[in-house]
């Protein structure tokens, strides 16, 4: 049985004494680490120079901070409001501020997106790895301490344990590590109780003899890091209607976080409730209909399979939709949905806390190598997976498209990483293995970059995280574009039809210059207005089925407006000439602002000339 220790201080007590001047923690990603246990774990690095720390985890979560003094006036109430007392990871605030000490190194598997582009330490000790091999690569670099946030019950006075949010990698690791101790090597697997954590049962749930420390000190409960809920805009609901026309009923089905995600549950649930209306959407964003969709109603359900089990998921449970029970070969349940690990808003979190238990246990969170993998492992064989996993829709997002059909989705050319692969290759090479699955990747087809806009789908690259001979399903909000088994002509034409129609004829030239597109081609008419403003034409009579919110927010009324004037503001400071003129606009302004949005912004007395300056900026932007 595991030792329960109540202070964080003697487990790293215990922890330094296995592992002498070398020690090496292995964390999960995302909200599963002892965030106590490894602050005072780094304090103890940061006193002790001869004291080497190597810190192997992802996604290190830093509360958000403000690029301007008005993103602070209205990021700080918020802040406080929605991580209440959730503690920064001391060695991630030393990590951006780039006072990292030399004894002290951090190796990230996967980084917040586009955090990190800019930081040397990340960008030279950043493992790539696909999400199936990271316990394989941890364990290979022999963790004396793998440390993991744990939810604990109590029923008939006995303790019981799950892994919660993280079972995905920490259920692999530590069966190597044991191995490893057999072997003669010292170690400790710690587990730090954070009450805040929903109890996940089945595979999550693990005897007290799986780890060595429980420690149930109250500053290892606190807060859980939440991503509040994006603003969906028009071109990710034209993806997500899209996406969401190719889930095959009685099938399988795989989503990511943020606003896509959010766009591809609530367009499901469209479908099912209100399918009328949902075919309108589809025939006016669609010229021609794809011969892959299949918009009806959800008769069998789906079985939800995803690395990631995100709010969007949670909200198809809730809608009925995903439904379809596979059995657990491990636990022996049945269960509607498997995830690896979770994050998502406070509501997220608080809906999984309430749920009662026989419907939480329809949602088995599991080992990585048993969601992303196909193969057999410890927790099913292949057989299984290839009878549950029918007619899967692996649904990912990337950043650019090249003309011959390889997908960007982590790195820029140059080397830097923007986040990290993941499951994403696992995902997509999963989806030709399967039959009748298919990989969709979404893209949104153009960005703006230094001010201008540019194309999201390029000639050519010099970085793919996804090859050419892997491409499969590629949509922008222009279009679905099926580039499985065809020639490269046919994956030119069919990626030049879902472009923007502004970069349409570049692209077009530098396809023909190649050789890959007859002289004579034309793109079809059909597809050469492809443009924002004939998106928004076509979206406008449906505006009351697409709300900004589908599945609600984290600001009050007021922060929604002010957010607004915000965000103005922010885009203008990207064009020298349109801040001259908000700013210009701003002082001659003589408009009222109610006065709780300048209470809220901290406007309420602004006696200095340059709180009075800022007064003005924003209310003349409100």
């Amino acid at each position: 049985m595991a030792e329960i220790l109540h202070s964080i201080d003697e487990a790293v007590t215990r922890c330094l004494r296995i592992a002498g001047k070398h020690l090496r923690l292995a964390m999960p990603l995302g909200i599963g680490k002892p965030n106590a246990l490894a602050n005072a774990l780094y304090r103890a690095a940061q006193q002790d120079p001869a004291l080497q720390l190597d810190i192997y985890t992802a996604l290190s979560l830093l509360k958000p901070h403000a690029s301007s003094e008005l993103e602070q006036r209205f990021l700080g109430p918020l802040v406080e409001r929605l991580f209440g007392n959730y503690p920064d990871l001391d060695y991630a605030l030393a990590m951006q501020r780039n006072t990292l000490p030399a004894n002290v190194t951090v190796h990230e598997f996967f980084l917040k997106s586009g955090d990190w582009l800019g930081n040397r330490h990340a960008q030279q000790h950043y493992i790539s790895s696909n999400y199936t091999h990271i316990a394989r690569d941890m364990a290979g670099k022999s963790p004396n301490v793998v440390a993991q946030a744990v939810a604990a019950r109590e029923d008939n006075g006995q303790l019981r344990l799950s892994l919660s949010c993280n079972p995905d990698v920490t259920l692999d690791l530590a069966s190597s590590v044991k191995e490893q101790r057999k072997a003669g090597m010292g170690n400790l697997l710690v587990a730090v109780i954070n009450r805040e954590l929903p109890f996940m049962p089945g595979n999550a749930e693990v005897p007290m003899d799986f780890f060595d420390l429980v420690v149930d000190d109250p500053t290892g409960t606190h807060t859980l890091f939440c991503t509040p809920n994006m603003k969906v805009a028009r071109a990710d609901y034209a993806i997500g209607l899209l996406a969401s026309s190719l889930v095959q009923d009685g099938g399988t089905l795989q989503i990511g976080i943020g606003s896509l995600g959010d766009a591809i549950a609530h367009s499901l649930i469209l479908r099912d409730r209100q399918n009328s209306e949902y075919h309108q959407l589809l025939a006016a964003l669609q010229p021609q209909a794809s011969p892959l969709s299949q918009p009806d109603v959800f008769s069998e359900g789906l079985y939800g399979c995803s690395e990631m089990f995100v709010n969007g998921l949670l909200e198809l449970v809730k809608a009925g939709i995903i439904r379809r029970r596979v059995t657990d070969e491990n636990t022996g349940r049945d269960v509607i949905l498997h995830g690896g690990f979770f994050i998502g808003p406070r509501a997220f979190y608080q809906a999984l806390r309430e749920m009662p238990d026989e419907q939480r246990s329809l949602i088995d969170m599991s080992s990585i190598t048993f969601i992303n993998h196909l193969y057999s492992d410890p927790f099913g064989t292949e057989n299984t997976k290839r009878q549950q996993r029918q007619k899967a829709a692996f649904i990912n997002t990337c950043m650019m498209v090249t003309l011959s059909g390889a997908a960007v989705s982590d790195a820029l050319d140059d080397g830097r990483v923007v986040s990290g692969v993941g499951g994403q290759y696992n995902f997509v090479a999963m989806a030709h293995e399967l039959p009748e699955a298919r990989s969709i990747l979404m893209l949104r087809s153009w960005r703006m970059k230094d001010g201008k806009a540019q194309s999201n789908i390029v000639e050519h690259y010099a970085h793919c995280t996804i090859p050419r001979h892997l491409r499969d399903i590629i949509i922008t909000e222009y279009g679905i574009a099926d580039l499985r088994g065809k020639s490269d002509s046919e994956v030119i034409a069919a990626l030049l039809n879902v472009a923007d129609s502004r970069f349409q004829p570049t692209l077009l030239a530098a396809a023909k210059a190649q050789g890959k597109l007859p002289e004579s081609y034309e793109i079809p008419a059909v597809h050469r207005n492809n443009t924002p403003e004939q998106l928004k034409a076509r979206l406008a009579p449906f505006r009351h089925l697409l709300p900004d919110f589908p599945f609600g927010h984290d600001f009050t009324d007021d922060e929604l407006v002010i957010v607004n004037a915000l965000q103005k503001l922010k885009a203008a400071s990207e064009h020298p000439l349109e801040l001259l003129k908000a700013v210009v606009n701003a002082l001659l302004a003589e408009n009222e602002v109610p006065e709780r949005y300048l209470a809220r912004m901290g406007f309420a007395e602004s006696n200095s000339l340059k709180e009075r300056l800022l007064k003005k900026l924003f209310s003349g932007n409100l």
